[in-house]
């Protein structure tokens, strides 16, 4: 999934001494810490470089972080092809123009409802809830729902 605008509002606070925060969702975290207790591989595709999405990932345990990387599609490819991962049990999660190809690819795309248009259309499903603010835990319980797991403790 993309960080920014998917686990963040997409906005990103800069300081004058240059250091940066953003909000990331507990619901979402929550959600993509008990995917992976249940064995679900999980990715983070950044197009730029961010120490609090690096921190975000450490906290999270999140075992793919890929920052500093526009083209999406390739990212995603490369990362399924390392993981014996088919497109078919793919889902990316993006909201701009740099994320529609991936999400095209991906064999359930996905978008927040606030994503860019190109993305919308490119994707298979839009999430109900916002980006920053419940959508990642929204597609993880669909994840979860369709292989049959529960993700209650």
């Amino acid at each position: 999934m993309d960080v920014d605008g998917v686990l963040t509002d997409g906005r990103v606070a800069i300081s004058s001494d240059g250091t940066e925060s953003k909000q990331f969702s507990v619901l979402d975290g929550l959600g993509l810490a008990r995917l992976l207790r249940k064995g679900i591989l999980v990715a983070w595709i950044s197009g730029r470089s961010s120490g609090a999405t690096t921190t975000r990932a450490v906290e999270l345990k999140i075992p793919h972080v890929i920052q500093g990387r526009v083209d999406k599609l390739a990212a995603l490819q490369e990362l399924a092809a390392q993981l014996d991962v088919s497109r078919e049990e793919c889902s990316y999660i993006g909201d701009d123009i740099i994320d529609a190809a991936a999400i095209a690819w991906a064999g359930v795309g996905v978008s927040p409802p606030e994503g860019m248009p190109v993305a919308i259309k490119a994707a298979n499903y839009v999430t109900r809830r916002a980006g920053g603010f419940g959508a990642v835990r929204e597609v993880c319980e669909q994840i979860a729902a369709a292989k049959g797991l529960d993700l209650e403790p």
